[in-house]
C-alpha cells in the first residue's frame, strides 16, 4: 500500500477528514471530531496507527511482526502497523475500517 492509496482509504470512509493538529507530516483522519487514523504519509517504511478492539489488537500485536501497541497512544486501544511488512493490505484496510466504525458517529434514533 502506498501512501496515496493509505489517504484514499481512510478519505473513503464517509464523513472522513484529514487534519493536521499535531505536526504538518502527520496525517489525522477524523470521523465525527474523533481520530480513527494518524499516519506519518512520508515516512519509509510507511505506518499507520489505528484505533482497536482490545482482545482483537492482543491477537493481532500476537500474530504479526507488523503489529505494535500504539506509538504515543493508549497501548490497550491503539495499533500500530508497519506496511509491507507481515499484515497484508487487505487486512490493514479491514483495520482501518474497523478503526473508522468505532469512532463514526452514531445515529440518533427518532421519538
Amino acid at each position: 500500500m502506498t501512501p496515496a492509496e493509505l489517504r484514499d482509504w481512510c478519505l473513503a470512509m464517509p464523513g472522513a477528514v484529514e487534519e493536521f493538529p499535531f505536526a504538518p507530516e502527520i496525517s489525522v483522519f477524523k470521523a465525527g471530531g474523533k481520530i480513527f487514523a494518524l499516519s506519518r504519509l512520508s515516512s519509509e517504511p510507511l505506518k499507520v496507527s489505528l484505533k482497536c478492539e482490545p482482545l482483537l489488537g492482543e491477537s493481532l500485536r500476537a500474530s504479526y511482526e507488523a503489529v505494535v501497541p500504539g506509538y504515543h497512544l493508549n497501548k490497550k486501544h491503539w495499533l500500530t502497523i508497519t506496511l509491507g511488512g507481515d499484515a497484508e493490505d487487505q487486512m490493514v484496510m479491514d483495520l482501518i475500517q474497523d478503526s473508522y466504525d468505532l469512532v463514526k458517529p452514531k445515529r440518533r434514533r427518532a421519538g
